[in-house]
């Protein structure tokens, strides 16, 4: 309860920005001891820092996207191929942006018929040359360093589409922290999308694992198929195996 309590508050240091203990105070419904001893431990991660009367939240630089596009690309590739395998005539999917999800277009058959929502600019490229796939494209601002448009004014808007199946990317993954990512205006729309398909598809080569950052948008065990490059560990294939999440293991 604990360590679910102590995400919780980082979770929502991290998209506010800044906030006062009594704001966290009021939010949570704890004392302000309570609060200070949770926020000290926070503190030691690094992932916030103390300003006067509170926290605010600490982002690190993201790696600029045709950087990370250069690592583990092979594997990548051989995992969005996976992906794509497991996309269905008449299926309406969402697919996140990142440098291993957007390898599934190019490995979709030209004939299928299906519907792709995105908010990541290769994809977008990559779909346009398909006639039979229609494209829905979310988000209203574009952030260069990940290719992908952020910030959506009403997320509700989300709700409306019934996602059969998301594929999504994570900066980093482990069992306690879930997926993350370190982007705050892209955490929302992952989050919301990760709640509203009916299918949550992680894409992760084998570097993602054991790690995370600031901001977890699902838990590890609301996966239902998992894509990766590698072996791995006992750990994660008991994990896998306890909550029914489909491991496929691209070599």
């Amino acid at each position: 309860m604990k360590e679910k309590r102590l995400q919780h508050l980082e979770d929502y240091i991290h998209s506010v920005g800044t906030v006062s203990l009594d704001e966290l105070c009021e939010y949570f419904n704890v004392s302000k001891n309570t609060v200070r001893r949770d926020v000290n431990q926070i503190l030691e991660k690094g992932t916030i820092q103390k300003v006067y009367g509170g926290v605010t939240s600490v982002t690190p630089a993201l790696i600029p996207f045709e950087n990370r596009d250069h690592t583990n690309h092979p594997e990548k590739v051989k995992i969005g191929k996976q992906a794509a395998a497991l996309v269905q005539d008449q299926d309406l999917i969402f697919i996140d942006s990142g440098t291993t999800t957007r390898n599934i277009v190019e490995f979709l058959p030209s004939s299928q018929q299906l519907t792709i929502l995105t908010n990541s600019l290769d994809v977008i490229n990559a779909a346009v040359a398909f006639e039979n796939i229609t494209l829905i494209t979310i988000g209203n601002r574009y952030k260069r360093k990940t290719k992908s448009f952020v910030s959506i004014d009403d997320l509700h808007i989300l709700d409306k589409y019934n996602i059969s199946k998301a594929f999504m990317a994570a900066t980093g993954v482990s069992i306690a922290h879930g997926l993350t990512n370190s982007d705050i205006l892209e955490y929302e729309i992952k989050k919301r999308i990760a709640e509203k398909a009916q299918s949550v598809y992680l894409l992760a080569d084998a570097s993602k694992f054991g790690k995370s950052t600031q901001l977890t948008y699902a838990p590890l065990q609301e996966v239902d198929v998992l894509i990766t490059s590698d072996t791995l560990s006992d750990e994660y294939h008991s994990f896998c195996r306890e909550h029914q999440i489909e491991l496929y293991i691209c070599k």
